[in-house]
């Protein structure tokens, strides 16, 4: 039974040749010529995304992203002691990361959009879920590139460590003169980028690459050192940063339950929330649509915060009718400025189908007054391809009539009507 369990979670199970890795790994570290084209053109993509809140168009940009290469080749170089792998895996990672941001720092100075979207806020606070899913990324990641059967891991892996995204932002931050952006989302690509490497270097370990280099205890144990060290200076911020968070998603439940049991269970409409988690000390801001408070109430409101573990909190009852209108008129505007990508290709769409909508009652009526002889009436606009790359939209008429009428006087009057020289007309009688 033991060696059953063994045999289904042997990683040695469909290994590809060693040799054969190192071949891959080193082939995919290098950014010249093509690589550094599709680098920057991804980058590009993602800034695109990014800038008109696109998770496809990201999605897109980290899929045929090259960015994983040189990451990879350092884990595998640190596992095997391949210090001239290693040494061009950064000398490649460094280039990748400058040309990166240069690209996404040019895209976002000469965008007129600087809107701060909810996908570029995302890629501003790494925290320790972070950590995890380039730590696990890079584990598939690594057991795929050692497979004979790649298999389709690798896009996943792309996907799920999102290299590209956090780059561009740190750009964007550049770009704006927004360093808090620069440094939440550079932290966050340091994260991946090395998570993943150690990830990779753990695997090579397991699956007991021979070093390329001998090397003796101590310097081995020197190697595991700085590892430990890099580990640990890296994950205690983000740690960190995961506590703020759960804190803070503690706070905004606490204040969610305060506001419906003290307001909306009494029936007191709530029309402005704003809470300012981040201050000190923290406020929660209200407005109401008809209710009104006097000072001996908003008092015994805020002493009421604590009941429900809402501490260091001011409450702030918005009741001055000019505040109040230029919060709703800022909000009312900030909602209008952004069109999410849906609505525009509702737009487009509408645009295309009245191209070729036809729908003219008076037209039918008067061409059964003119030509009475003319029945079963069908109106409509085709596309007509002239020539392979040269297409126009014409119009078709196409009717019934058991008497010979005159064609060229109904082509003539239809062609006024509709304000066109293209009308097509066809007897389905003959």
């Amino acid at each position: 039974m033991k060696k059953t369990i063994s045999d289904f979670l042997n990683l040695h199970t469909g290994e590809e040749d060693p040799n054969l890795v190192l071949e891959n790994v080193t082939k995919n570290v290098s950014f010249r010529g093509a690589n550094l084209w599709i680098l920057a053109c991804a980058i590009l993509i993602a800034s695109v995304g990014l800038n008109v809140n696109s998770t496809a168009v990201i999605i897109g940009a980290m899929l045929i992203s090259p960015l994983m290469g040189p990451i990879v080749g350092a884990g595998f170089a640190l596992a095997t002691y391949n210090f001239n792998l290693l040494k061009k895996s950064m000398k490649n990672l460094l280039i990748a990361t400058i040309v990166s941001l240069s690209v996404s720092i040019l895209y976002f100075y000469l965008s007129p959009f600087k809107e701060i979207q909810s996908e570029l806020l995302a890629r501003t606070s790494p925290n320790i879920y972070d950590v995890l899913i380039a730590f696990f990324g890079g584990i598939v990641g690594a057991v795929s590139i050692t497979r004979v059967e790649k298999g389709n891991p690798i896009p996943g892996v792309a996907i799920a460590t999102a290299l590209m995204p956090p780059l561009c932002t740190a750009g964007f931050g550049i770009a704006t003169g927004n360093y808090s952006f620069f440094f939440g989302a550079f932290y966050l690509y340091t994260i991946n980028c090395f998570f993943i490497c150690i990830a990779t270097f753990f695997i090579i370990k397991f699956l007991k690459y021979k070093p390329v280099l001998l090397t003796n205890k101590i310097y081995e144990k020197r190697i595991r050192y700085g590892i430990t060290v890099l580990i640990v200076i890296m994950i205690v911020p983000s740690a960190y940063l995961a506590y703020n968070l759960l804190n803070e998603r503690k706070y905004t439940q606490h204040v969610e339950n305060f506001i419906n049991d003290e307001f909306i269970n009494n029936g007191y409409t709530v029309i402005y929330k704003k809470i300012n988690y981040n201050s000190n000390p923290k406020s929660v801001e209200l407005a109401f649509l008809s209710k009104k408070f006097d000072s001996l109430e908003i008092k015994s409101l805020n002493n009421s915060l604590k009941n429900f573990g809402i501490n260091n909190t001011n409450l702030i009852i918005k009741q001055n009718t000019s505040d109040l209108k230029a919060e709703i008129l800022n909000e009312i505007n900030s909602q209008k400025n952004t069109v999410s990508e849906k609505d525009v290709q509702i737009n487009v769409l509408k645009g295309e189908l009245n191209q070729y909508k036809s729908d003219n009652p008076e037209l039918i009526k008067e061409i059964g007054i003119l030509f009475p002889e003319v029945k079963n009436i069908s109106l409509g606009k085709l596309q007509t391809f002239y020539k392979p790359d040269s297409a126009g939209v014409e119009t078709a008429f196409i009717y019934r009539s058991e008497t010979k009428i005159d064609e060229e006087k109904l082509k003539a009057w239809l062609e006024n009507k509709l304000k066109t020289n293209k009308i097509i007309l066809m007897n389905t009688k003959n």
